[in-house]
């Protein structure tokens, strides 16, 4: 899942890049409207990058504490089945 994303965020960045050099190249406005407009265009990039990377963080959290609820109910789970193999052993003791 992370090489996914790693991806995503690679084709990303080079597509800005793509885009910034194409915009440079063509631009019918002046140096410094350019120079604007390509700040803006980062601006807008990096706030993408924060709110992706965010939200990974999220997904990351719930799914670790998914994963605790789970280690917990099989932790759970395993002590019940030992417990009552004790039961069970000692009930068979007593019988013998």
């Amino acid at each position: 899942m992370s090489d996914n994303v790693g991806s995503k965020v690679s084709i990303f960045l080079v597509g800005l890049g793509i885009g910034a050099l194409v915009g440079i190249l063509f631009a019918p406005k002046s140096g410094e409207e350019t120079r604007e407009y390509l700040s803006a265009k980062a601006e807008e990039g990096r706030e993408y990058a924060q709110r992706k990377a965010r939200e990974l963080r999220e997904r990351a959290e719930d799914l670790l504490e998914r994963s605790k609820e789970i280690m917990t109910r099989q932790k759970d789970a395993i002590s019940s089945a030992v417990d009552a193999g004790k039961e069970t052993y000692k009930r068979e003791a007593k019988i013998s």
